[in-house]
């Protein structure tokens, strides 16, 4: 799902957000407070002893924030920011759908979410695979909930996902926005934490046979936004997503009609039907190493060619070293 920003078209901005509509009737009580009301007078009335035996001791207040929940997505009292980041339903809903896989089925191992800073802007390199951009995914759950300060990771995505119907409206609510530098600085100087994989879909898409071989990581465009926000960089090393979806062939010429970077053959897919789009259940580490400075840097830094790339290979050799680390200390891909 992300990108490298310098793989972004040059005249990529921000896509505008319209505000939600609100659900209300003229002539009464609004629509969602009826709704909410019906709901809960029959939870607490004939299906109150049923509701208990059901979702157990404790679920009168799990409802009351549900129903109160519903009711400001109905009425639109809910906020998104200028990139259409949804705060609320990333946290209630999108995230919550989310950790059973993380938690539950990929067993992540997290390390070094210490060295994220509580507060201001950072920016987040990771490598990236897995055929299926899983990683993107569990990185951005991990860290909101193992950082003490519960921070959002805000992803620069490929200009693929804002093109899917569907995909490119979860992705914005995500807040997630596109690969560009532009976006990337912009975060950044907010003070927000912004995850990039340089990789891109070089990354994602190679063969099985060059698993936990870094890709080029571009012109080095993220470490010109770092450069410019003076915030650090911390490297990011993912184990266990390459084996997810081992991707054993290609179909190239499916790909360029559908217009997709590739169309994955893995020893599941397509062989065994919808049942080979279940990722394999891999155990996972995410290593978030000591973060690099960037502020000790002049402020033309980012416009030196030479200085952007040697610290985008710095970034690049730290996370490939971490990997092999890693995976010198791995027991197994499964346990």
């Amino acid at each position: 799902m992300s990108a490298a920003a310098e793989n972004a078209p040059a005249e990529a901005k921000v896509i505008p957000i319209e505000s939600a509509p609100s659900w209300t009737s003229p002539e009464g009580p609004k629509l969602a407070d009826r709704l909410a009301g019906a709901v809960g007078g029959a939870l607490s009335g004939p299906l109150g002893p049923a509701a208990t035996r059901l979702f157990g001791k404790g679920w009168e207040g799990r409802a009351a924030d549900g129903l109160s929940f519903l009711r400001r997505r109905l009425t639109g009292e809910y906020e998104v920011d200028e990139f259409g980041f949804d705060r609320e339903l990333t946290e209630e809903v999108l995230l919550s759908l989310l950790r059973p896989l993380a938690e539950k089925y990929f067993r992540i191992d997290v390390q070094g979410v210490e060295h994220i800073p509580a507060e201001g802007g950072a920016l987040i390199v990771a490598n990236h695979s897995g055929t299926i951009p899983l990683d993107a995914l569990m990185t951005q759950v991990v860290i909101h909930d193992h950082h003490p300060a519960r921070r959002h990771l805000r992803m620069l995505a490929a200009d693929l996902v804002f093109v899917l119907p569907g995909i490119n409206e979860l992705a914005r609510k995500a807040g997630h926005t596109l690969a560009c530098n532009e976006d990337a600085q912009a975060l950044l100087e907010r003070g927000e934490v912004v995850g990039v994989w340089p990789e891109g879909f070089k990354g994602i898409g190679k063969p099985f046979a060059e698993r936990y071989k870094l890709q080029r990581f571009g012109r080095g465009g993220f470490v010109s936004s770092a450069l410019r926000a003076r915030v650090p960089i911390v490297p990011c090393s993912i184990v266990g997503a390459e084996e997810t979806y081992p991707m054993i062939g290609n179909v190239k010429t499916l790909a360029r009609l559908l217009g997709l970077p590739y169309v994955p053959i893995t020893p599941t897919f397509p062989w065994l039907g919808p049942l080979g789009v279940l990722p394999l259940p891999t155990k996972w580490t995410i290593r978030f190493g000591e973060p690099i400075a960037t502020d000790t840097y002049p402020a033309e830094a980012a416009d030196d060619p030479m200085l952007v790339f040697d610290l985008a290979d710095e970034v690049r050799e730290t996370i490939q070293h971490t990997l092999y680390q890693l995976l010198v200390q791995r027991r197994s891909v499964f346990f």
